[in-house]
């Protein structure tokens, strides 16, 4: 049988006037947290405990309405400490979209589907094999071995000096050392197609068709990436150099247990905005969230593998969520230019079934 989200009570405050009006010096946490207070109240819960999150609607979160004023909201309505808090914004049907969003968090587990089960769906659903998979891994691990060793990523790392913590494995003890950052550490250059294939898919257990491993799948890694834009009447004023333009940017959605296909709906949105085909572009940098992703949308969109993440991915360099987009722009313009490629793009697969897909020419 399938779940069913029910809405169970309801509360709001009188609708006063704005500026004049009898709310004009109270805060929109305080106005949003006495009816989630009241509303809880009068769902008459066994416990509050229970309640995992809030969605809140906000058309206008900024200025006091800012800083996630789902959760500065739950806090003021009385909530336990571990309610998390979203502020939702789709301007004229924010409410009705938290509405939305709390429905489906509670109907459709797929939604907040860890991302191996999706990838391990995809290849299931799809008939991405373990061979293919690890293969795919193998020459990701090869090309960003071979590309760091030609230098083709210094153009982009800064060295950063820090302090790091280490751990002595046989005490237990931790000290801080002196340490500088100066190229990607993550990428395993001796590894072979016998040492992937030794690994044990992570979620065995609980799935007998799981062929996601550690090896096939993005690292978790620390890292920032930042590129600078700048309108181009001024750069040419200042003569500067730039490395490419922004010329378009498609998203598109997806069944959320499937978010590894989210560039198979993105990049057709893209290509058709632009009068472009699959083979007008020169470089893809398709992020490597799991092997199965780039294996899966290149099949379905035709992409050649040679023009495709050609100096490896996430899958040797490192996927840390917040700058996995620019680092690629960054290295797809720097290495589309050392090619002579004339257009790049960057896509990715995005949680809760998405896709992502930028184009940009090289300069």
């Amino acid at each position: 049988m399938s779940r069913r989200a029910l809405i169970v009570s309801t509360a709001r405050t009188g609708l006063a006037k704005s500026f004049r009006g009898g709310f004009n010096n109270t805060h929109g946490a305080a106005l949003a947290g006495h009816a989630i207070q009241h509303a809880v109240a009068r769902g008459n819960l066994q416990s509050n405990e229970i309640i995992d999150d809030v969605f809140l609607g906000c058309g206008m979160p900024e200025g006091e309405s800012g800083m996630n004023i789902a959760r500065n909201a739950a806090m003021w309505a009385g909530l336990p400490t571990t309610t998390s808090g979203a502020t939702v914004n789709r301007f004229c049907s924010s409410g009705l979209q938290a509405i939305v969003n709390a429905a489906q968090s509670i109907v459709v587990d797929a939604l907040w589907m860890p991302m191996i089960d999706t990838a391990d769906l995809v290849a299931e659903r799809y008939g991405i094999s373990r061979e293919r998979q690890d293969a795919y891994s193998l020459e990701s691990q090869r090309r960003t071995a071979a590309a760091q060793a030609a230098g083709y990523f210094d153009d982009e790392i800064v060295p950063m000096d820090t302090v790091m913590k280490v751990k002595n494995k046989e005490t237990g003890e931790v000290t801080k050392v002196d340490y500088t950052v100066t190229k990607d550490e993550c990428n395993r250059a001796d590894t072979t197609l016998a040492s992937l294939e030794s690994l044990k898919p992570i979620m065995l257990d609980a799935n007998p068709n799981a062929t996601i491993t550690a090896g096939n799948a993005s690292q978790l890694s620390d890292g920032a990436s930042a590129c600078l834009l700048v309108e181009e009447s001024e750069a040419e004023r200042q003569g500067l150099t730039p490395l490419g333009a922004f010329i378009g940017f498609a998203v598109g959605g997806c069944s959320p247990e499937e978010m590894g296909i989210g560039p198979t709906v993105a990049v057709p949105k893209l290509l058709q905005r632009h009068g472009l085909t699959v083979d007008d572009i020169d470089l893809w940098e398709l992020n490597e969230a799991f092997a199965v992703v780039p294996l899966h949308c290149a099949d379905v969109l035709g992409i050649d593998h040679a023009k495709m993440n050609v100096n490896g991915g996430s899958i040797s360099i490192g996927h840390p969520f917040g700058m996995t987009g620019s680092r690629c722009v960054g290295h797809a313009l720097i290495e589309g230019k050392r090619r002579g490629a004339k257009r790049v793009v960057v896509t990715m697969c995005v949680g809760g079934g998405m896709g992502a897909a930028g184009l940009f020419e090289v300069l």
